[in-house]
C-alpha cells in the first residue's frame, strides 16, 4: 500500500490547504450558476436573433417570416445556417466536445509536472478573463459571445479536473468525505450568493439607472471578477502544498508529448481496475439523472405546472441555498455510516423527490418549493460523496488523469437524460410522465452501485480504506 502523503504534512499547512481548496468551489460556482444556467443562454439567443433579423432586413424583408425570430430566422456561421433559437444548444454541444479533447491532456500534464497549483491558477484566470470579456458581447455580434463562452467553459472544466485531483493530496482517507461535502456545500453557497446579487442588479436595473442589456453585461463582467478574485484565496492558501511530479521534462513540447503518452498509459492501466470503472459507470448513470432534473425543473414548473417566472427564479435560489445545508448534512451522515451508504440513501431520496414532483398540483408554488427543497438537500451531497469515493479508488500520483476520465464520463452521458425527458414528453404529451421517467436513472445507478465491493476497489488501487466506507 502507498503511504498517505497527507499524514506527513504539518497540521496547520494541511488545514490551510483544505480551506483554500473549499474556497475554489466558492469562486468557480458563479460560472455554472449565473452564466450558464440563468443569464447567458437567453442573452446570447437574443443577440443572435437580432443578427438574424438584421440579415433578413438586408435581404429586403422587415421582419422574420411569421414574426417568429427564435424559430424561423437563421444565423450563419462558416456557411452553415441554423435557427437563432438553436444556437445555445449547439454551443453547449461544441463546448462539451472540446472538453472531451482537452480535459484528459490537462490531467496528464498536471500529474506529469506536479504544478497543480499553477495549472489551477492558469485555467481559472483564463476562464475568468473570458467570462469578463463576455460583457463586450452586444448588438449583433453573437460570434464573440459564443467564442468566449467556449473558452471559458473549457477552462472551467480543466480547472475542475486539477481541483478535484488535489483532494487526495491534501486530505487523509478519513477526511475526504467531510472535506468534499464542505467544498461542494460552500460552492452552492457562493453560487447562490452571487446569483442573488445578480438578480438584484438585473431586476433593479431601472432603479439603478441602467438599461436591461447593460445590466446583463454587468452580470457577465462581475461574474468574471468574482471568479478571479476568489481564486486568489485558494492559490495563496495552497502555496505551501507541493504535488508530486510524475517525471519528465517540465516545460515545452516534451511536456505535451509526455502528457499524451501518459494519458495512453492511464487508459490502458484503467482496465486493470475494473471495480473503479464499475463505480464510474454507476456514477455516469445517476449523475446524468441529477443534472437533468436540475436543467429541466424550470421547464417542468413553467409548462406543466403553469408557474410564473418569479416563482421559477425563486426556486433556483431555494435550491442553491438548501444545497449548502444538504452538502453539510451529507458530510455529517457519511462520517457516521460511511460515504457508500450515504450515497445509497441519497439516491433513494432522489426517487422519492421525483415521485413527489409527479404528484405536485398545477399552479401550486408551495408544493413546487417543497420539491425544490428536496432536490437541494441531495443535489450537492450525492456528487460530493461520489467525488470523495472515487478519490479513494484511484492510484497515487495519477489523480488528475483519473479525474479527467471522471469528468469525461460525466459529460459523455449528459445527453441521455435530456433526450429521455424530451422523448417521453413528446410521446405521451405529458411532462409529468417525462419527469417520472427520470427515476430510471437513479434506479439503474443504484442497481449498478449496490454490488460493488468498495473496500476491495480501494485496496486494488493501492490505497488503505478509511475507517468508515
Amino acid at each position: 500500500m502507498y503511504a498517505d502523503r497527507t499524514e506527513t504534512a504539518p497540521g496547520n499547512a494541511r488545514r490551510d490547504a483544505q480551506r483554500g481548496w473549499c474556497w475554489y468551489d466558492w469562486a468557480n460556482s458563479v460560472f455554472p450558476t449565473s452564466i450558464t444556467t440563468v443569464f447567458l443562454s437567453l442573452y446570447l439567443t437574443e443577440v443572435a436573433t437580432r443578427a438574424a433579423e438584421s440579415d433578413v432586413a438586408r435581404n429586403g424583408s422587415a421582419a422574420c417570416p411569421g414574426g417568429d425570430a427564435l424559430r424561423r430566422c437563421d444565423v450563419a456561421f462558416l456557411g452553415w445556417h441554423f435557427p437563432a433559437g438553436s444556437l445555445w444548444g449547439y454551443l453547449l454541444s461544441v463546448a462539451a466536445v472540446l472538453q472531451l479533447l482537452v480535459l484528459p491532456l490537462a490531467g496528464a500534464v498536471a500529474d506529469r509536472t506536479g504544478d497543480k497549483r499553477g495549472m489551477l491558477g492558469l485555467f481559472a484566470f483564463g476562464g475568468a478573463a473570458a467570462t469578463t470579456l463576455l460583457a463586450l458581447t452586444g448588438g449583433t455580434e453573437w460570434q464573440l459571445g459564443a467564442a468566449l463562452f467556449v473558452v471559458a467553459n473549457v477552462c472551467f472544466g480543466a480547472a475542475v479536473v486539477v481541483y478535484y485531483s488535489l483532494l487526495p493530496e491534501i486530505a487523509t482517507a478519513d477526511e475526504r468525505d467531510g472535506l468534499s461535502a464542505r467544498g461542494w456545500a460552500f460552492g452552492y453557497l457562493g453560487g447562490g450568493t452571487a446569483l442573488a446579487l445578480h438578480l438584484v442588479l438585473y431586476t433593479g436595473h431601472g432603479v439603478l439607472g441602467v438599461e436591461r442589456e447593460t445590466a446583463v453585461r454587468l452580470v457577465f463582467a462581475s461574474s468574471g471578477v468574482w471568479w478571479a478574485v476568489f481564486t486568489v484565496f485558494p492559490l495563496v492558501l495552497l502555496r505551501g502544498h507541493t504535488s508530486p511530479a510524475g517525471g519528465g521534462p517540465p516545460v515545452g513540447g516534451s511536456t505535451l508529448g509526455g502528457g499524451f503518452r501518459q494519458l495512453a498509459t492511464t487508459l490502458r492501466q484503467a482496465r486493470r481496475l475494473p471495480l473503479t470503472l464499475a463505480f464510474l459507470g454507476a456514477y455516469m448513470v445517476f449523475t446524468d439523472g441529477i443534472s437533468t432534473v436540475f436543467k429541466v425543473s424550470a421547464q417542468y414548473g413553467n409548462m406543466e405546472l403553469g408557474l410564473s417566472q418569479d416563482v421559477l427564479i425563486g426556486t433556483i435560489l431555494v435550491v442553491q441555498f438548501i444545497a449548502f445545508l444538504g452538502g453539510l448534512l451529507h458530510g455529517w451522515v457519511a462520517a457516521r455510516i460511511g460515504a457508500r451508504r450515504t450515497v445509497v440513501i441519497s439516491l433513494l431520496v432522489w426517487i422519492a423527490v421525483l415521485t413527489a414532483a409527479f404528484h405536485t398540483r398545477e399552479g401550486d408554488p408551495a408544493q413546487f418549493y417543497a420539491v425544490a427543497a428536496g432536490i437541494g438537500l441531495v443535489l450537492g451531497g450525492t456528487n460530493a460523496l461520489s467525488r470523495s469515493l472515487f478519490s479513494q479508488m484511484i492510484p497515487r500520483g495519477r489523480e488528475a488523469e483519473y479525474f479527467s476520465l471522471y469528468q469525461i464520463g460525466e459529460r459523455s452521458t449528459s445527453w441521455a437524460g435530456p433526450l429521455v425527458f424530451a422523448a417521453v414528453g413528446q410521446a405521451t404529451g405529458s411532462f409529468r410522465l417525462a419527469i417520472l421517467s427520470l427515476i430510471g436513472f437513479f434506479v439503474v445507478g443504484l442497481v449498478l452501485l449496490w454490488p460493488i465491493p468498495v473496500e476491495r476497489a480501494v485496496r486494488e488501487a493501492g490505497n488503505d480504506p478509511p475507517a468508515k466506507l
